[in-house]
């Protein structure tokens, strides 16, 4: 695999879902990976991509607007611009250990 740094792996998380290349993401994504939003609760690998990678068939395009790294973690702000309907922002929390995604938690308001 490639070194792409915390921030590239992060930039590369987003690109598959604009670009809809699932194998991307896989490949990202460590098997012991949980994922946490106000709608999950660090669910594994398998129940993301069961839960949440549908949702590229919704998403356009992510204008990603800050990115902080600080050793193996960084926080995202960014607005998600849908296939259709309103553009809203969300914040995430990446944490990236040896190449591949570990955990991400999404915090976001009213939807």
């Amino acid at each position: 695999m490639v070194e792409r740094g915390v921030e590239g792996v992060v930039r590369e998380c987003f690109r598959a879902y604009v670009d809809k290349d699932r194998g991307l993401l896989e490949n990202l994504v460590a098997e012991d990976f949980t994922f946490t939003s106000p709608w999950d609760d660090h669910i594994d690998r398998k129940t993301y991509f069961e839960r949440c990678w549908p949702n590229s068939d919704r998403i356009k395009e992510f204008r990603l607007e800050r990115i902080f790294v600080k050793g193996t973690e960084a926080f995202v702000r960014y607005e998600l611009v849908p296939v259709d309907g309103k553009t809203f922002r969300n914040v995430e929390w990446f944490r990236v250990e040896d190449g591949l995604l570990r955990e991400v938690q999404v915090y976001f308001g009213s939807v």
